[in-house]
């Protein structure tokens, strides 16, 4: 990876373009939980979203096995697929970046509130 790629993401589109080649030969219920897992996933990712994408190629991994030994994907994700990306993303509980924002937020105005009271 070079330099230019880093700032620009490059590396990241061609990454991403790679799982939705990899996602298309799926089969359509998999294809399915594959978007519902980046849908779930992208709130738990960082400015760039560049940590999200291990965990992203992990989970496609783990469709791409469950599809090929013939198991349904229900089996494998169970029904609960925002807390089986909440569990990948660092378990339950894990801070999403509106938790990170909301807390930055609260901080900058109870130090307004802090300058303005005292």
């Amino acid at each position: 990876m070079t330099f230019w790629d880093t700032v620009t993401g490059n590396d990241l589109t061609r990454e991403w373009k790679a799982f939705e080649a990899r996602a298309a030969a799926l089969p359509p219920d998999f294809r399915a939980a594959w978007e519902e897992i980046k849908a779930n996933l992208f709130s738990y990712g960082n400015f760039s979203g560049r940590n999200l994408t291990p965990i992203a190629d992990g989970a496609l991994g783990l469709l791409e096995e469950t599809a090929a030994d013939g198991q349904s994907v229900r089996d494998v994700l169970g029904e609960d697929v925002k807390g089986f990306c909440a569990a990948l993303a660092g378990g339950e509980g894990a801070r999403t970046y509106r938790d990170r924002w909301r807390e930055q937020l609260n901080g900058n105005v109870a130090r307004k509130l802090g300058r303005l009271g005292g």
